[in-house]
């Protein structure tokens, strides 16, 4: 039974609306090729998820941090382990930064020396 954005598994009414949308297109797509609908809904799930992280989408804008780094200015998602990439400039840090929180529709967070914040953007 495909499923629309009314109409839907149970197990999605808590996923936000862009993160339900595309786990829906997802699990229509899996019942066309064939697989059972519990395990197309499973595996909907997951890839909206996945999806909604790399977009952005996962309930809550993404969070692009400049913060000190021993080598400089570190600019690192909020999720990630390791900075995307280390700049001699806070400026240039911050530039960087503000382009990826804007591409993403998140938040830019702007630390001082010290690790405190000293600046938010919200471009969600």
């Amino acid at each position: 039974m495909p499923w629309s954005k009314t109409d839907y598994p149970a197990s999605m009414k808590n996923m936000p609306a862009a993160m339900r949308n595309k786990a829906i297109e997802i699990a229509n797509s899996l019942l066309e090729e064939g697989y059972e609908e519990g395990r197309a809904i499973a595996i909907a799930q997951s890839r909206a998820r996945e999806w909604a992280r790399n977009h952005g989408e996962a309930g809550h804008p993404e969070r692009v941090h400049v913060e000190p780094h021993a080598r400089g200015w570190a600019v690192r998602s909020e999720d990630a382990q390791r900075p995307a990439r280390v700049y001699d400039r806070k400026e240039d840090a911050v530039a960087r930064a503000r382009a990826m929180a804007q591409r993403r529709k998140g938040r830019l967070v702007v630390h001082k020396t010290d690790g405190s914040v000293q600046d938010r953007h919200d471009y969600a």
